[in-house]
């Protein structure tokens, strides 16, 4: 069965229903695993949740361009394991045809707050409104400059009583000028959730499948695919899971 013959299973969601489980401050679990327990994990969310539907297509492309400093600051500050760190991207949402400049906070709480603003396309370089929207959240007048592309194709889903989401990332792509790479055998999937909600149905899924959460970053893993001598010694273990599932 493919992906799509998997989906058409699901109740659909709009994304004027998805707003009221906007979730932009929230606690964030990730999963990473591979492409072939993708289609059995579907059969099982399909009882539970509806797949948010978009112009026709539930398999949503985005494109996101990350911000960083030259020395690479926020990848550093995730690196090591800071608390009240952040990152910076511009991200297209294809299907709806939205684009935002988005800001991520990762507080002390272990808590995930995004705000972000709709702007009209994703710039080569930042103008003084994005600058000074950036240094209202974060606090610093950082000299950021664009680091790479991450493109994906994404299921959304929302269990039905509207508690929580889910994210499913499948096809990742990355490139900077001089290189590219991609996990495209790596799922990588999402909970996003309120701290105060009881334990996740798609967390209990995935124990079911073996399928075990894992504290991962896109951004920071496609960094060091494209920089071979950037830092890593504190990725090693997610390193070794990733490398692992390309090879499956």
């Amino acid at each position: 069965m493919s992906v799509v013959e998997s989906l058409n299973k699901f109740k659909v969601t709009s994304l004027d229903e998805l707003k009221s489980v906007s979730l932009m401050d929230r606690v964030d679990t990730k999963f990473a695993f591979e492409a072939s327990k993708l289609n059995q994990l579907l059969v099982e969310l399909s009882q539970l949740y509806n797949v948010l539907e978009v112009n026709g297509s539930k398999i949503q492309p985005y494109r996101s361009l990350y911000y960083d400093t030259p020395g690479r600051f926020f990848f550093l500050e995730h690196h090591n394991q800071r608390t009240n760190r952040n990152k910076v991207r511009f991200r297209e949402y294809v299907e709806s045809g939205l684009v935002f400049l988005e800001v991520k906070l990762k507080n002390n709480k272990g808590k995930t707050i995004k705000k972000r603003m709709q702007v009209d396309a994703i710039p080569d370089s930042l103008l003084l409104e994005h600058k000074n929207y950036i240094k209202s959240i974060v606090g610093q007048d950082l000299n950021l400059t664009s680091q790479h592309w991450i493109n994906f194709n994404r299921l959304t889903f929302v269990d039905k009583l509207k508690t929580e989401r889910v994210t499913i990332d499948l096809d990742l792509k990355f490139s900077n000028n001089v290189k590219s790479g991609s996990f495209d055998t790596v799922v990588i999937a999402e909970v996003k959730r309120e701290r105060s909600r009881n334990s996740s149905k798609f967390s209990r899924l995935a124990k079911k499948l073996h399928i075990l959460p894992i504290r991962l970053s896109k951004y920071c893993m496609s960094t060091i695919d494209l920089n071979p001598d950037v830092k890593r010694n504190r990725f090693k273990e997610k390193l070794l899971l990733i490398n692992k599932l390309k090879k499956l």
